[in-house]
């Protein structure tokens, strides 16, 4: 997992129906770049996806006891 680039988050705003513009496509990188060199170490070892997509399926999925 590498920190995304301006040029990649791009599209994938344009994707999830948000499009923006390089500056904040440039704000967006240098704000979760952080998170991303942080994990970096531990990346693919974690049991747990760290994309954020499926986090709304995920909480509102409901467990039969």
């Amino acid at each position: 997992m590498t920190r995304p680039t301006p040029k990649e988050i791009k599209p994938m705003a344009q994707v999830a129906g948000v499009p923006v513009d390089d500056e904040i496509a440039t704000r967006i990188s240098n704000s979760i770049g952080p998170a991303f060199e942080g994990f970096s170490a531990i990346a693919g070892t974690l049991p747990f996806d760290l994309e954020p997509a499926l986090y709304p399926i995920a909480q509102t999925l409901k467990v039969s006891k």
